[in-house]
């Protein structure tokens, strides 16, 4: 379950599609964020967000932007 994943939890190193799908969801109503943003938006600890995005990535589904920061977006296509 994601909220056994909340900030200041002690967290497993498992990614579970629930939180894949959580990140992309809130993609969804964005049109790119800092992975920071994501954890905040979320309320999952940012070092398990980044640990998903870049599976996320990896499948193809987000991909990064590099507009002087780092930013992610949902893939078009």
């Amino acid at each position: 379950m994601v909220e056994s994943f909340k900030r200041g939890v002690i967290l497993p190193e498992e990614i579970t599609e629930e939180l894949k799908n959580k990140i992309i969801d809130y993609l969804k109503t964005v049109s790119k964020a800092k992975n920071r943003e994501v954890a905040r938006a979320i309320d999952i600890d940012k070092h398990l967000v980044d640990k998903a995005i870049a599976e996320l990535s990896k499948e193809g589904k987000i991909e990064y932007l590099y507009l002087g920061a780092s930013f992610i977006k949902l893939k078009e296509g």
